[in-house]
């Protein structure tokens, strides 16, 4: 017998592979702006939320929101946000948008 995975499964990995590929790929190249390419600056995560999260993240021009979010995303209180760090954000968006 074999086990083989259903095709409608395949796609959803490919999608969902795709969709960690894309996160990686934007906090990558707004991270490479200043500095280090492994964290995001304020200005660098300002720049991501407003042009790839604006509907996500209301207000996400208005600098004191992008501080408010910086705030609690930082926990090193470094000023920069590692990936993992940025990673809270992504999944309480997600959280919100799946209604869970």
């Amino acid at each position: 017998m074999c086990n083989k995975t259903p095709s409608v499964t395949v796609s959803i990995l490919d999608i969902m592979e795709s969709a960690i590929k894309a996160l990686v790929s934007q906090f990558k190249t707004f991270a490479g702006n200043d500095g280090s390419s492994n964290t995001l600056s304020k200005a660098e995560f300002s720049s991501l939320v407003a042009s790839q999260l604006p509907t996500f993240v209301k207000n996400a021009s208005d600098p004191s929101v992008i501080e408010q979010l910086m705030g609690s995303l930082d926990e090193n209180n470094d000023g920069e946000l590692t990936f993992l760090e940025f990673w809270q954000l992504i999944g309480n968006l997600a959280n919100k948008q799946g209604g869970f």
